[in-house]
């Protein structure tokens, strides 16, 4: 991933070694070139993923594109704040591949899971939780949509979840192949080391607003902003109340960067009138500089109108 941008763009590229700098190891020959069970590894997966999406977003700053706000599902949140001049990328890829390897470490393989529910509203989902718990950890993980909700937890307590939601009528339940239980409790020692080492970071006054996960409110101060992330690493990504926060500002158009199209499709289900485009190849790119010029086409022709 991110090779294709990396070739084209220098600025990309320039990325990709400031990664590979940074962390002491080429990532980017992980990124380009795999193998793909060293990249599922999630200490190398949350590097990897940020890089190719701060890689995307310089590309699409040097074609002179500047978002009003910016906001990042999970990790994501970090390329937010890279992108909003909060961090820089050399300490968020550090802090992010630290992040990956305290999660790893906070819970032992085949103790954790997540599973994601289909078709059932978010307050059912987490009633279901609730009668799942006997006593151990399911919650809410990822309110991604009205249609879509993340839980994580022990991985008995999943499991009896995923068979309750699947009985009171949900489209699908399934198991996520991941290696913890991301935004649950469990994650708490993961948070604590964490804390260390972004109180020990510096973070900038924000160039560019940023929804935060955890509150799906609009921030501007660095010291907000680490709170944010701290208070992440267990609590739920309130993604639908993000994208709604940001549409209520007046947003009219969202660019989704880095590998894959996830977010663009979970937007089509919180707002399929708001148009939104990814950018992680020079394919993707030129299409959304192309949807962007028209949009403000469009907008300056309204602008015209009620003159």
């Amino acid at each position: 991933m991110g090779r294709e941008l990396a070739g084209a763009f220098p600025v990309a590229r320039a990325v990709f070694d400031e990664a590979d700098s940074a962390l002491g190891f080429p990532i980017s020959k992980l990124c380009f070139e795999g193998p793909e069970e060293a990249l599922k590894l999630t200490e190398n997966t949350q590097p990897a993923i940020l890089t190719v999406s701060v890689a995307a977003f310089r590309v699409l700053q040097e074609k002179g594109v500047r978002p009003d706000f910016v906001a990042g599902h999970s990790l994501g949140e970090y390329s937010a704040l890279v992108a909003a001049g909060a961090l820089s990328f050399s300490d968020a890829v550090r802090l992010v591949r630290r992040r990956g390897q305290y999660m790893q470490e906070a819970v032992p393989p085949g103790e954790g899971a997540m599973a994601a529910i289909l078709g059932l509203r978010p307050g059912q989902v987490a009633e279901i939780c609730k009668k799942a718990a006997q006593g151990q950890v399911v919650a809410p993980a990822n309110m991604n949509s009205q249609e879509q909700t993340v839980i994580s937890g022990n991985a008995a307590a999943v499991k009896r979840a995923v068979e309750l939601a699947s009985a009171a009528g949900a489209k699908r339940a399934v198991m996520l192949p991941v290696s913890a239980p991301f935004h649950s409790e469990l994650m708490r020692p993961a948070q604590e080391r964490l804390e260390k080492d972004l109180r020990a970071t510096p973070f900038a006054p924000l160039q560019i607003p940023v929804v935060t996960n955890v509150d799906a409110a609009i921030i501007r101060s660095g010291d907000e902003a680490r709170e944010a992330l701290i208070r992440q690493v267990t609590l739920p990504v309130l993604w639908e109340d993000s994208m709604r926060e940001l549409i209520e500002e007046g947003a009219t158009l969202f660019i989704e960067v880095g590998p894959g199209r996830v977010l663009t499709g979970l937007f089509r289900q919180i707002e399929r009138w708001v148009p939104c485009v990814n950018v992680e190849d020079p394919k993707s790119l030129e299409t959304a500089l192309e949807r962007l010029a028209q949009a403000r086409s469009e907008s300056a022709d309204a602008a015209a109108e009620n003159q």
